[in-house]
């Protein structure tokens, strides 16, 4: 037979106390004493009572959970990222709901419908590589429930963003093979929808101009998922080229580390005849030989940050008008992959 779930008026009726005072104390209430507080959490270890997070949710149309969406949970990045949210969340004893759209807009829309349904206090997201139309999160600012975006965020969405200066991480990464000698460098560019990437090329774009080196579109090589298979294959069409590349810059590390091994499979010398640097500075980037020079990406302050906006917005019951861009720094990360110079 199954055994029956103890409830609040069950702890009331053990102890003598007035249900209110049962649920004020289990939540910590500060106007219930420390004694009693005690004496009621004790009981409740002792006969086995749970806290019934989902009827609390349907009584405030929210829930102590952030709902996360994001593009893949394999991702370095990512996982650092989530590390960071769940940790904060943890602090505030919030709980973290996790969902993947594997770069599928058709994904997103149903696992957003999903942390939806599940009533979640807020949700931090990192759209797809497919995504265009971000309509499908404005169910959430409907019910005024905080929608905050982190590193590919849309352009037009009135919520909370979290990102890194792409731009300059672009210019940056591009100089630096400039200053190593380079002078006809290749971009491995993510698709230009999509604000990080589109960013990073800008950013290539005018460094190459600003240091007086013309602008070959030929080089400009556009990776849809910017896997590591598109990477070997664009560095073996750059390297078959009759006036090839000396230089690449890549958008993310996979990609990067697939330019080295393509390179050293075809005696091509790194970096002293091709310099490469990507991006994220991914653990794969100080394992690979000659190990990857690469931008430093703050995944887990941007996740930390991102849930903060969440606890702050639930807290000081903020409107869905909120609009807040939160831009953090990166830096280059120079390893072998492209120091040519002391």
């Amino acid at each position: 037979m199954k055994k029956k779930e103890v409830t609040i008026y069950d702890l009331a009726k053990e102890l003598n106390f007035s249900p209110s005072t049962v649920s004020r104390a289990l939540n910590n209430h500060k106007s219930i004493g420390k004694k009693t507080t005690k004496e009621i959490h004790k009981a409740a270890q002792r006969l086995g009572y749970r806290p019934n997070s989902i009827a609390a949710s349907l009584r405030s149309n929210k829930s102590k959970t952030i709902g996360i969406l994001i593009a893949r949970i394999n991702s370095p990045f990512m996982s650092t990222l989530i590390s960071g949210i769940e940790d904060t969340a943890r602090k505030a004893n919030y709980n973290v709901l996790i969902s993947q759209s594997n770069e599928s807009y058709e994904n997103e829309v149903n696992n957003a419908k999903a942390l939806y349904d599940s009533r979640v206090g807020g949700v931090i997201v990192s759209l797809a590589m497919e995504t265009v139309d971000t309509s499908h999160f404005k169910q959430f600012l409907d019910k005024n429930i905080p929608v905050v975006f982190v590193d590919r965020v849309p352009k037009e969405f009135n919520s909370y963003r979290v990102v890194i200066d792409n731009y300059a991480a672009g210019y940056r990464a591009t100089k630096h093979l400039i200053d190593q000698g380079c002078t006809r460098i290749a971009h491995f560019a993510g698709s230009q929808h999509v604000n990080v990437y589109n960013m990073r090329k800008k950013g290539y774009i005018d460094a190459l101009i600003e240091n007086g080196i013309e602008l070959d579109e030929k080089l400009i090589i556009s990776l849809k998922t910017m896997s590591s298979t598109e990477g070997w294959e664009a560095t073996e069409k750059l390297l078959g080229m009759s006036n090839p590349p000396d230089g690449i810059f890549s958008s993310n590390d996979s990609a990067a580390v697939s330019a080295i091994r393509c390179a050293k499979e075809r005696g091509v010398k790194i970096p002293e005849e091709l310099a490469i640097i990507g991006f994220n500075d991914d653990p794969v980037a100080s394992i690979v030989e000659p190990s990857l020079s690469t931008i430093s990406h703050p995944a887990r302050r941007m996740g930390e940050i991102s849930a903060l906006r969440i606890l702050e917005h639930s807290k000081e019951s903020l409107g869905t008008s909120v609009s807040e861009i939160t831009m953090l720094d990166t830096k280059v990360v120079v390893r072998n992959s492209s120091r040519r110079k002391p």
